[in-house]
């Protein structure tokens, strides 16, 4: 039998519209059980308890950048700057695979899973393994997501503060959420897209979008990403998965599917992923599923924290959340443990599973991923030293809140 080649498939996006997968190798890519995972992995987690709409998954978000990505490059050529065909294409593929390392629920159980290994490491391996499988023709990709590739500016589209990632999930988060003050208009500043000697630069006239987009950014992270109850729900969900390993590793039987078992019983590095290749195909089993149908069985598990915190999430009695001003100290953590304990009627010291305290930080101007540099008549700037009166959302200062998470049964 003579095979089909593959077409150029049009998809029906909510956000664009029509768009279409550039080639033949993109829906190879697209097609492939490392790509396909992405459809059962949620885009915001448990953020769908806050906000009903916000169903949509990875798999989403990855065709939005691809789409965004297309356009980009389109734009620089008609600007005059020389991007060859293989470069095009790789630059796509990039993109549609920056999200590859995921984990179930995304950013919630990032280094819970993989000990101390961020996604951006397992997207690697599994854009290495693809690599092997696709006979080197990835590695064009590889080289420009790792920021190898000489050609600086691919990188900064594909991991840069203005890059297609953050164009796209910003504009697709306010959109499922229906949160419109992070609406922002990608393409207006895909238009003033330009490069200037190897990087990427904003023309002058697009530095008010660019100020729009900082400013949703910054919106966005405390409306949604990091919105009081999403927070308390998602600090439930990494409770929850750290009592299940603590009794699995203690060896107590666990109903969970056979690969997310897997982590579960073990405590897996990124070094590990580079020893057996057949960990990566385990981890490209595990999505949110998996997860959450665990945590419903657990609900009926014989040891009684495991059960009482899936109890919570399963039927949204989430943790009570506070912001003090100053991170809790040990003494506040331990009162709290103790009127858990007695109001529960836990054992001495497992009041400690219904306590939690932490912080989380956001910034809207990122200039750990490279600063925003503006094409102006007197040469290329920093967009900071333009707009300094504008303040916020050019401000590389992280804003930083603490918190406490304490059961409401008590």
């Amino acid at each position: 039998m003579i095979p089909v080649a593959n077409k150029r498939k049009i998809i029906n996006d909510p956000v664009y519209g029509f768009i279409t997968i550039p080639d033949e190798r993109c829906f190879d890519v697209i097609e492939h059980p490392f790509f396909q995972r992405l459809r059962r992995i949620k885009q915001l987690g448990l953020t769908h308890l806050v906000y009903p709409g916000a169903l949509h998954t990875r798999f989403h978000h990855a065709l939005g950048a691809m789409h965004l990505m297309g356009q980009a490059l389109q734009v620089l050529r008609n600007k005059g700057v020389e991007i060859t065909p293989a470069e095009s294409q790789a630059a796509v593929l990039a993109i549609l695979m920056h999200d590859l390392g995921h984990g179930p629920f995304s950013h919630a159980l990032e280094t819970t899973l993989v000990k101390g290994t961020m996604h951006e490491e397992i997207t690697d391996l599994f854009m290495e393994s693809l690599n092997q499988e696709f006979r080197g023709e990835l590695g064009l990709s590889l080289a420009m997501f790792r920021g190898t590739y000489s050609r600086k500016f691919f990188h900064s589209l594909i991991s840069g503060q203005l890059d297609m990632d953050r164009l796209d999930y910003l504009r697709r988060d306010s959109f499922f959420t229906g949160v419109s003050e992070g609406l922002i208009g990608s393409e207006r500043i895909i238009k003033m897209l330009n490069v200037e000697g190897d990087d990427l630069v904003v023309e002058e006239k697009g530095m008010l979008s660019v100020e729009h987009f900082l400013s949703a950014r910054r919106i966005m992270y405390w409306q949604v990403y990091l919105h009081k109850t999403v927070l308390a729900a998602e600090t439930l969900l990494i409770q929850i998965l750290t009592r299940a390993r603590y009794l699995a590793l203690q060896g107590q039987e666990l109903f969970a599917t056979p690969h997310f078992l897997r982590f579960l019983g073990n405590d897996y590095t990124r070094m590990d992923f580079e020893q057996d290749p057949g960990l990566l195909a385990s981890f490209a089993r595990i999505d949110d599923f998996d997860v959450f149908s665990s945590v419903k069985a657990w609900t009926e598990h014989p040891d009684a924290i495991l059960s009482r915190l899936s109890r919570y999430l399963v039927d949204r009695k989430l943790f009570r959340i506070r912001f003090p001003n100053r991170p809790a100290t040990d003494e506040i953590v331990r009162q709290h443990a103790l009127e858990a304990e007695q109001n529960l009627g836990l054992s001495p010291g497992d009041g400690q599973w219904f306590v939690y305290t932490g912080e989380v930080e956001a910034t809207a101007y990122d200039t750990g991923a490279g600063p925003i540099m503006v094409k102006t008549l007197s040469g290329v700037k920093e967009i900071a030293t333009l707009l300094p009166s504008l303040g916020m959302p050019f401000s590389s200062e992280p804003v930083k809140r603490y918190y406490l998470c304490l059961s409401k049964e008590y």
